[in-house]
């Protein structure tokens, strides 16, 4: 593991444990020896875990669309910007860039990218290690409705263990350091639905 993606929000939220955490990290990954690679973002909890990792001597690799530059909102001291023409190649090209993947609290946008190297990973895409780092159980709820969706057989078992979930950060290190993707089908009922047929 050489580097890591980490998806947030380019507001801070409205807890100061929000951005204690986003330092943390930062400083954790810098620490590590790890490359930071993220939205490339100068706002909310993406600055501030991008300034945490150049503030302990790391290597921070920024991502944006071209819009998002022309909003003012690109970082402009990471050690590298690459400005992407939309969404959908910044999230092609971090998947690239990274070895793993971390959510820290965000909004709609944290939700599509990190569930996006989740169906990639399901559908044999991807095999790389997703987390999310929690904050006070700002996403219990959410592992609450993954939950429902295996009891519901929308989800399998193995892909819902193969998540790390929580608020320790020497645990998801070590978890993303050890991982083994999980071998799980994708489609629980082939066989059930090859006999309706």
């Amino acid at each position: 593991m050489k580097s890591i993606c980490v998806y947030c929000g380019s507001n801070a939220g409205s807890k100061p444990a929000y951005t204690e955490r986003a330092i943390a990290l930062g400083d954790r990954i810098a620490k590590e020896g790890l490359q930071l690679v993220y939205g490339g973002g100068n706002v909310g909890l993406m600055g501030i875990v991008a300034d945490a990792v150049l503030a302990a001597s790391g290597e921070v690799v920024g991502v944006i669309p071209e819009q998002l530059v022309n909003w003012e909102v690109a970082h402009k001291g990471v050690t590298r910007l690459e400005v992407v023409a939309n969404m959908h190649e910044r999230k092609k090209r971090m998947f690239d860039l990274s070895d793993a993947f971390v959510a820290l609290p965000g909004g709609f946008g944290t939700l599509d990218e990190m569930f996006e190297m989740l169906t990639w990973r399901q559908l044999g895409i991807g095999d790389k290690p997703c987390a999310f780092l929690d904050v006070e159980g700002f996403y219990t709820p959410l592992m609450g409705m993954i939950d429902r969706m295996v009891e519901e057989r929308f989800l399998h078992p193995e892909q819902r263990n193969d998540l790390w979930h929580g608020d320790d950060l020497d645990a998801m290190v070590a978890w993303m350091r050890a991982y083994t993707p999980a071998q799980a089908d994708k489609w629980m009922d082939e066989k059930r639905r090859t006999s309706l047929r």
